[in-house]
């Protein structure tokens, strides 16, 4: 049970708070690079910003405060120009650095653009998606984590903009229990309702759990009933990356999968879910399959009601009943909780370092150490030892509309190991 500060402390996320400032830290993705193709500008919000995504004329990117500080119109509906944005309103013109440039109708003597900024933040672009950086110089490195980093790959992106806080769909991820009831027994239940009778490898029993902090986050650990200590889910794990993703096993598929959720302010997380491919080394990739998906994945029926019968879609339920910030003054943690509570000390500790002048846990500044970040990360989980069709309709990725073209393709091919 935690008292109503430390709860507000934890899920706070605005500019100048405790978890606020400590998350701005981090790089986060504001877009995936495809969205930008066809058009200008994406509005955005993150850590309770409101910011527009642009793409100038000579295709740099940049990422600016929404609001043009003349008479507040929105910069979404910007003229791109060749090093920056001009509002549609009367002109002004900023460059990426939220500097104004330009102000058309003031004197040609007019010192006043000089005097006029607005907040403009650094973007990079990795593994097809754009990612940004709204802390304090100097800015760390953008983390090149294996699956943004690997060559060859096929990517799916699939995306939700969900009403809750982030801290409770990270909790979530330091919790692998839920994955026995609510991704097993209750999946099986709710097959049985549809009229089948299922038996999946989520229902096994957790016979222990274990949770090792390492350089990068939180590294979880399960054995299951019938499993030996030699299992790759209890020798190797999968890890949480600090502070906001979650990286999971592929069952020995050449498979990378990110779990993101970006904090859009207190009670919205953009959740991303992104997955890469990596067939045969000589494997020739399908010119279909070469371009990211980028897709929306539905967790709400026409009725309103939340679709359980997928097990991402099983999640949401979870997260979104708990409220938009769950009230955890109520709660009652038991001993296979104990992930959930080493990952709150673990941001209360950073945001002690953040406070402190000190870089928190992730952050990278040696080029050295950025090459290629190898997670540590089973390959033959258990839970997903059913195949890769089985896998692929179960999970989020049903939704994916080049889902059937690339069960086809991997029973075609051989899939790095």
């Amino acid at each position: 049970m935690m008292s109503e500060d430390q709860n507000r402390t934890l899920t706070r996320v605005g500019k100048g708070t405790p978890m606020g400032e400590l998350l701005r830290r981090y790089w986060y993705p504001v877009a995936a690079e495809v969205e930008l193709e066809q058009k200008w500008t994406k509005r955005v919000r993150l850590l309770g910003e409101d910011l527009v995504l642009y793409r100038d004329r000579s295709g740099n990117l940049g990422l600016i405060a929404e609001k043009c500080p003349h008479r507040g119109a929105s910069m979404v509906y910007g003229i791109p120009e060749t090093d920056g944005i001009r509002c549609a309103y009367h002109g002004w013109y900023f460059d990426a650095t939220g500097q104004c440039i330009e102000q058309p109708n003031e004197p040609e003597t007019s010192t006043f653009k000089e005097r006029i900024r607005i907040s403009g933040y650094r973007v990079e672009k990795l593994g097809g998606l754009i990612f940004a950086y709204l802390g304090p110089d100097p800015a760390p490195l953008l983390p090149r984590y294996d699956a943004f980093a690997v060559d060859r790959a096929i990517r799916v992106v699939g995306q939700a903009i969900l009403p809750v806080n982030f801290l409770q769909v990270m909790e979530n991820s330091l919790d692998p229990v839920h994955t026995e009831w609510l991704h097993g027994h209750y999946h099986e239940f709710i097959q049985r309702e549809l009229g089948g009778d299922v038996r999946v490898a989520f229902s096994r029993h957790h016979i222990k759990t274990a949770f090792d902090v390492f350089e990068h986050g939180i590294v979880k650990r399960r054995l299951l009933e019938g499993q030996s200590e030699d299992s790759d889910d209890w020798r190797i794990g999968h890890p949480v990356v600090f502070p906001y993703m979650l990286a999971v096993g592929s069952g020995g598929l050449g498979t990378y999968a990110m779990q993101m959720r970006i904090p859009m302010d207190d009670t919205h997380t953009w959740h991303v879910w992104y997955n890469a491919y990596v067939p045969g080394e000589h494997v020739e990739i399908p010119q279909s399959l070469q371009k990211l998906c980028l897709y929306d994945v539905p967790w709400r029926d026409a009725e309103g009601e939340f679709i359980t019968d997928y097990i991402d879609g099983q999640d949401i339920a979870m997260w979104v009943t708990q409220g938009t910030i769950a009230d955890r003054t109520t709660e009652h943690l038991g001993t296979t909780d104990k992930g959930i509570i080493l990952l709150r000390k673990l941001y209360m500790e950073q945001i002690q370092r953040v406070q402190k002048g000190l870089d928190p846990l992730g952050v990278i500044r040696d080029p050295s150490l950025n090459g290629f970040i190898k997670l540590p990360l089973e390959r033959k989980k258990h839970h997903f030892s059913e195949g890769f069709e089985s896998v692929t309709m179960r999970f989020q990725t049903r939704f994916c509309p080049i889902a059937k073209d690339l069960i086809n393709f991997f029973e075609k091919t051989s899939v790095a190991q």
